[in-house]
């Protein structure tokens, strides 16, 4: 299963030459859709062992949805499975290291550990049921962690002690409001005056025995009953804390009940979703300044953020009779998942917090000091489309006043640093993207993903500060992600290509050649020879330059002959998939080959929209989904029909999720481009979708309701012309099953022929079952073969 070879053994096996000279392996579509047990597991996910000298990595079981895990030495020799009584010694992925980077703490399976990286001793901190996160080392040299929002402090000299707690109750303390009638019963009845006096007495006692007691862990902070506490985040000098709510009972809208038809029970059954965009949205966050010494809790004012008080939607809620906002407007912290969230500093001086205006409009990153609770500005990203979803990691430099940050400012996400709130220093330039930035062990550089090659071309690259020199240090094509080793000294890659599910190679931290540790594939999908989707540049004729894409095509091309078309399109909107890497959509990959295999032409296009080509090609849909992504998808065909032997008057397009979105709007929008489309777990009205995504790109149907009519496929259904296939899992929970049963009554309605729909009972968004995949692209095979040939 995992071996040590040269990098360029496997890449010459996999990645070049012997597709080109060898006739590709027949496919059939029962074997493109079968269960990918067949293809080998992808490695998953893979960190370092504490001692910079194995890998460990999980590897789903064949036949089972459980991941196994395995350790690998990366000087040589083979791959042990970690045997269930052994899963105690694992290390994880991103372990938090201490100043000198000598130890590690982590939390497993809930528990807090702390590794010794010169000996390997592992201490457990916790035993408990209740999980444990936002583990750190604190100033001391302890370590700090939150259970629930409890915080707890462990040194080895002390051991384990509670440090604050946050409770989002009333403060017990507090007196009750004015009454009169209360303040007549006291002070005419001495009685029960005596007794409200003798209670508070005790509580004032209480108080004081606790702050005077060092046995005795703080009183809990109270922030009131009104709020629910979303996060925080102790400062590692154990002194404050930065606290996250929201309003508690927030009524985000509606939610969703959707229907069950096969079920266990026999009956009918219900499911409840999500809300539909629109429906009161996000929900405002609120800042809280919490000193742990003295219990004392603020909010913190953002009035002096630039820009909080000026409406960006202010001249589109005038076109729909609404007033402009008066006030700040709402925030939130960005989620660590999304790389921001709240960072202290080292020496628990400052805190900086990423927050996001919940129109989409804004990101800022303040800071926090921690002696006197003021808040500033330290960087602003302003965009009148929508802020990205991605590219907001940021954190401190070892001084701990300078901060490092992604921004998309320039047009492209780049590394920048910042001196306190003097203009960022770009650290990386230019028409690429960095990503997934990791401070150097010395802490006098980063490691991160780019592509400034070519877009589709990802390695591990390196910037010290000082010369700001940007070097590639891998040659991999298809760089997934990396680690750096706990020594500083070497990094873990997970890479992949075209047919090669991703595996892992290590290499020096300083670059030079990497030693692959893994190849899982099985034997039978090593034997075959696939196509190697060609990497073209699409002029466009609509002003978007070039649009790349994946061409598949024979390897010899009868002159004279047209041969029919079947354009691919991605799904999400912004993802990429004219890459090197492994696609997810690998079985969509091999359907390809058969389709090349039955005479047709593939071509597979990033449109606009798409991930990895910048902030202007994100946001080219703004306000308009679906329309310069056609404008793409017609160039590209004009392409193939130009210069590739294409038949324009046999051409076919398909996709799911968005692509099954640009699927109707290609027919609904230009009937007579395409002959044919399958649309599958599509969206057909964009008022059904989510909140976080939609809004984004469309603001809310209730300011802006044109941008949701001319970007939903429905609007447009009284054109169709052409043949159509919609295929939808029926407990889908992402696009909703509904969308595709009011197309249909719509199209019943418009009196149209030549359309069919599978539903599949016992699918989501993403099917999971071999036998629906073999159904819907059996029936997406025999409605091109139908219709385009």
């Amino acid at each position: 299963m995992s071996r040590v070879l040269p990098l360029s053994l496997l890449l010459s096996a996999v990645l070049a030459a012997p597709a080109a000279h060898a006739a590709p392996t027949p496919i059939t579509i029962e074997q493109a859709m079968a269960d990918p047990d067949w293809i080998g597991p992808p490695v998953e996910k893979a960190w370092w062992s504490w001692n910079s000298q194995q890998v460990e990595y999980q590897l789903k079981r064949n036949g089972s949805p459980v991941r196994d895990t395995f350790r690998q030495p990366v000087a040589g020799g083979v791959a042990a499975q970690v045997a269930d009584d052994q899963r105690g010694t694992l290390d994880v992925a991103e372990p938090v290291y201490d100043r000198s980077r000598s130890r590690s703490a982590f939390v497993r399976n809930g528990d807090v550990f702390v590794r010794d990286l010169r000996s390997g001793a592992l201490t457990q901190l916790t035993r408990s049921n209740e999980r444990a996160g936002n583990v750190n080392f604190a100033a001391d040299n302890g370590v700090i962690w939150r259970v629930g929002q409890n915080w707890f402090h462990w040194t080895a000299a002390s051991g384990v002690q509670q440090v604050a707690s946050l409770k989002a109750e009333k403060d017990p303390r507090t007196p009750p409001k004015a009454d009169v009638l209360r303040d007549q019963q006291l002070r005419t009845l001495e009685t029960l005056r005596r007794d409200r006096d003798q209670r508070e007495a005790l509580k004032d006692q209480d108080q004081r025995w606790r702050q005077a007691d060092p046995t005795r862990a703080p009183g809990p902070v109270y922030l009131g009953a009104d709020v629910e506490i979303g996060d925080s985040v102790l400062s590692p000098d154990l002194t404050h804390l930065i606290v996250v709510t929201k309003p508690k009972d927030f009524d985000d809208g509606r939610t969703s009940k959707m229907p069950l038809y096969v079920t266990e029970s026999g009956y009918e059954e219900t499911e409840d979703t999500r809300t539909r965009v629109g429906r009161n949205g996000f929900e405002p966050h609120t800042l809280w300044y919490v000193d742990v010494r003295t219990g004392k809790a603020e909010k913190l004012s953002l009035s002096s953020l630039p820009g909080i008080s000026t409406d960006p939607l202010a001249e589109l809620r005038r076109k729909a009779g609404k007033d402009a906002l008066k006030g700040e407007r709402s925030v939130q912290v960005m989620s660590d998942f999304m790389g921001g969230g709240i960072r202290w500093s080292a020496d628990g001086q400052q805190a900086a917090v990423m927050l996001r205006a919940n129109d989409n409009k804004d990101r800022w990153i303040i800071s926090v000091n921690a002696a006197d609770g003021r808040v500033q500005n330290r960087h602003r990203l302003t965009d009148n489309a929508w802020i990205n979803w991605g590219f907001n990691d940021f954190g401190w430099m070892a001084d701990g006043r300078t901060l490092w940050l992604l921004s998309e400012e320039s047009g492209f996400s780049h590394l920048y640093t910042q001196a306190g709130t003097a203009k960022p220093q770009a650290l990386t330039s230019g028409k690429w993207e960095t990503s997934a930035p990791v401070p150097s062990a010395d802490g006098k550089g980063f490691y991160f993903l780019c592509n400034q090659q070519a877009p589709h071309d990802y390695e591990v690259c390196a910037v010290d500060t000082g010369n700001r020199q940007v070097r590639e240090l891998t040659s991999l094509n298809g760089v997934e992600d990396f680690s750096l080793s706990p020594d500083g000294q070497q990094l873990l890659v997970r890479y992949s290509g075209a047919y090669l599910p991703p595996q892992l190679a290590v290499l020096p931290s300083t670059g030079g050649q990497a030693r692959v540790l893994t190849d899982t594939r099985t034997a039978d999908y090593k034997a075959r020879q696939w196509i190697q989707p060609k990497l073209v540049a699409v002029p466009s004729r609509h002003g978007a330059g070039v649009v790349w894409a994946k061409y598949y095509e024979p390897e010899n091309k009868e002159p004279g002959k047209k041969y029919p078309i079947v354009m691919f399109v991605h799904g999400a909107g912004y993802l990429q998939n004219v890459h090197q890497r492994y696609p997810a959509y690998f079985r969509e990959q091999m359907f390809h080959n058969l389709l090349v295999q039955k005479g047709y032409i593939v071509l597979d296009m990033d449109y606009r929209g798409s991930e990895g080509y910048g902030r202007d090609w994100r946001t080219a849909i703004y306000r308009n989904m679906g329309h310069p992504e056609l404008e793409d998808y017609k160039d590209g065909l004009d392409w193939l029909v130009d210069t590739q032997q294409g038949d324009r008057d046999h051409a076919g397009i398909y996709g799911g999720s968005y692509g099954g979105f640009m699927t109707f709007m290609a027919l609904f929008r230009s009937p007579g481009t395409f002959k044919a489309g399958a649309a599958l777990r599509p969206v057909v009205d964009w008022h059904n979708y989510n909140h976080g995504y939609t809004s984004n790109i469309l603001n809310t149907p209730d300011i802006d309701p044109e941008a949701y009519r001319v970007s939903s496929p429905i609007e447009y259904a009284q054109n169709l012309q052409d043949n159509l296939l919609i295929a939808h899992g029926m407990m889908d929970d992402n696009v909703f099953f509904q969308d595709s049963v009011n197309l249909t009554q719509r199209l019943i309605e418009l009196h149209k022929d030549n359309w069919s729909i599978a539903p599949y009972p016992l699918e989501r968004h993403g099917y999971v079952r071999a036998d629906s995949w073999l159904d819907q692209y059996k029936r997406i095979l025999k409605l091109f073969e139908q219709n385009l040939k």
